[in-house]
């Protein structure tokens, strides 16, 4: 039995339920995937997709759950397929598999694909699956599907890096003032302080979505580390000589498109990046980030909900109270004893709080797998209300040493190593000796990390 087949089948049992926007626009759909026309195909695809974009969000859900049903694969076609193949092993048999297995909506996604803007609407549409997925999880199947094709579409092959800089078109940096993701520009003279000769923004375009960047860097030149965020983005500073300039810290990276997530650019951006500034300024001697430590508070919340042992809840519930409060991270609210104790248990969670045997920290499972090393955490780095509300103001420093790159690569995917200084994994050991016998929530024992 052919997988078509049981599409047909299920469109003609759902014809007669023709009575909402989307099963209407599911029937545009199944036209379009027997459709042969090239022209014509391309106008009914422009069609479905403009009418997706009309759809209310309840129709949406609706939409999609029909995309999921009648567009599945056939599992009697599977069946026989397998059969074939097991008893005939061979090419033939092998393609037929394949085909049998592949879901009808990657035909159909593809023919979407082929209109003018198609590529775009379809990072929409799949940032909307993303949206509901978390109360409608059957939807994963037609969310894989989307994610599948973008990432053959958008693979590093078709990337462009270019230089965001102020003469770019005002389009364009208009959307770097709408993207940025990690803090906050406000407005165009914002950005043009962010712009200015000691700074630099980098983004990755598409063929496919022309003046619309998918992911980009603001990177600060400057005279050694920086563990403030505040003196990088401040509209009134010292702008310095890029030529006296020996570090390039990399203080945001935002990805621009929600229906992107899960596709890997940031690596690649990082990378090319640093050989473009190698390339630029051969007195850039390194490169680190100043990062925020996601996920820290929800942590530590939890975990101080569980009454840790000794006097470390008690300063943790005081440390939260005051960070829940709103108040501008002063350093006279907490004493310097709930200072270190946080700064500690901040250090314990980039080392040992995992996730699926990666650290639980988003930020810190994009460096490290990038080969980067865990150097220095800062306090009260990020005052802002985003800073406080996700790590309690703190920020930490990844270095990329270029000839340990590729061994931190190689040892955080072998054995999910992180790779920290010492000084780190001092504040960590002391948490660590604190906790004997006691497990903080998401803690796993068997973690590793080395200087």
């Amino acid at each position: 039995m052919h997988a078509g087949r049981g599409l047909l089948a299920r469109t003609q049992r759902s014809a007669e339920f023709e009575d909402s926007p989307a099963d209407a626009l599911a029937n545009l759909c199944r036209r379009l995937f027997d459709h042969r026309g090239e022209a014509s195909g391309l106008v009914l695809a422009d069609e479905i997709l403009d009418t997706y974009q009309s759809l209310s969000p309840v129709e949406r859900m609706h939409f999609f759950a029909l995309l999921n049903e009648q567009f599945d694969p056939d599992p009697q076609a599977i069946t026989y397929a397998a059969e074939a193949y097991r008893t005939n092993p061979g090419f033939d048999t092998r393609a037929a598999l394949t085909k049998a297995v592949e879901a009808p909506r990657q035909r159909l996604i593809r023919r979407l694909n082929m209109t003018p803007g198609g590529t775009r609407r379809l990072v929409r549409m799949r940032g909307d699956v993303l949206d509901v997925i978390d109360e409608r999880p059957e939807l994963r199947a037609l969310d894989n599907d989307l994610r599948h094709l973008l990432i053959s579409w958008f693979n590093r092959g078709f990337l462009a890096l270019e230089r965001i800089d102020w003469n770019s078109p005002a389009s364009v940096l208009e959307k770097i003032v709408a993207y940025e993701a990690v803090h906050e520009i406000d407005g165009l003279e914002d950005l043009r302080t962010r712009l200015a000769e000691d700074r630099r923004c980098f983004a990755f375009f598409h063929p496919a979505m022309p003046g619309d960047p998918l992911i980009f860097v603001q990177v600060a030149l400057t005279r050694g580390l920086v563990g403030a965020i505040g003196p990088l983005i401040a509209g009134e500073r010292e702008i310095i000589n890029v030529r006296d300039a020996d570090t390039a810290l990399f203080y945001s990276i935002s990805n621009c498109h929600r229906g992107l997530r899960g596709i890997n650019f940031g690596n690649f951006l990082l990378k090319q990046v640093i050989e473009e500034l190698r390339r630029d300024l051969e007195n850039i001697r390194q490169f680190v980030t100043l990062s925020p430590v996601t996920g820290f508070s929800d942590w530590l919340a939890a975990t101080s909900a569980q009454t840790l042992p000794d006097q470390l809840g008690v300063h943790v519930s005081f440390a939260l109270e005051i960070l829940e409060s709103g108040a501008p991270m002063n350093p006279r609210l907490l004493s310097k004893r709930e200072q270190a104790i946080l700064m500690q248990l901040c250090a314990y969670f980039l080392l040992n709080v995992k996730r699926g045997g990666e650290p639980a920290d988003a930020v810190a499972r994009f460096h490290l797998a990038n080969g980067a090393s865990l150097e220095r955490m800062h306090w009260a780095a990020d005052p802002s209300e985003a800073g406080l509300a996700r790590s309690a103001g703190i920020m930490a420093n990844y270095v990329y040493r270029l000839g340990d790159i590729e061994k931190n690569h190689e040892s955080y995917f072998a054995e999910s190593e992180v790779v920290a200084s010492s000084e780190i994994r001092n504040l960590a050991d002391r948490v660590a000796s604190s906790l004997v016998g006691f497990s903080p929530a998401g803690t796993h024992s068997s973690s590793a990390y080395r200087s």
